[in-house]
């Protein structure tokens, strides 16, 4: 049987949001999408960007993986697949959108696992080898101390830079952001506070949204 939670959901859509809003989406249908912004997210249930940033049908682009990684860009296409990777591509190439942010956000179990050395959760391990790649980053951040839980959100805020570094390894991203026609943020979202901290570009710091900054 089809998830009830979501057949239920899906006729408060039909009666509510489709209905209030049909025109736009029939006009989305006859024209394609033509998003401005790119938001690179984690997978995790409570983070939803369209949720966080109050977006309507066609405003944002998204792509969710474990932790919000943005691995390097390889050349091997050939014998890996790289969903990541061809979401950046098809967003930057053919959507052409001018603004890319990747979104972090507390309590991320993907960093949690890596932190904690969690055991496997199969043979395969497809979330240990995927989280290896910070390695590097939390070398950088240094031991745990005392403040675990502070320790933790500063690698969470570590991976955030780690994915914006990784973006300028694709050459049509750096291309686009040195021409000026692209701008790459780094955003974190509280899971329990609701507060969202930008990245300042200049420092690299973190700092919480207000409407004045």
């Amino acid at each position: 049987m089809f998830p009830s939670r979501l057949t239920s959901g899906y006729q408060s859509f039909l009666n509510g949001r489709l209905a209030r809003e049909r025109a736009r989406y029939e006009e989305l249908s006859a024209s394609g999408q033509h998003p401005e912004i790119m938001v690179i997210g984690c997978g995790d249930s409570r983070v939803a960007p369209e949720t966080i940033f109050d977006a309507g049908p066609g405003e944002i682009f998204v792509i969710r993986n474990i932790a919000n990684l943005v691995p390097p860009c390889e050349p091997d296409t050939e014998t890996s697949f790289h969903g990541t990777s061809a979401a950046i591509e098809f967003a930057v190439n053919a959507l052409q959108v001018k603004h890319i942010v990747v979104l972090g956000h507390a309590s991320c179990g993907g960093v949690a696992a890596f932190a904690n050395n969690a055991a496997p959760l199969s043979k395969r391990d497809f979330i240990g080898k995927w989280m290896s790649q910070i390695a590097p980053v939390a070398e950088r951040v240094g031991p745990p101390s005392e403040d675990r839980q502070g320790w933790i959100r500063q690698l969470e805020w570590a991976v955030v830079e780690y994915s914006l570094e990784n973006l300028m390894t694709f050459p049509a991203v750096r291309e686009e952001v040195e021409a000026g026609k692209l701008e790459l943020h780094g955003a974190y979202f509280g899971v329990g506070t609701g507060v969202l901290f930008t990245r300042d570009p200049h420092t690299k710091q973190f700092h919480p949204y207000s409407e004045h900054s």
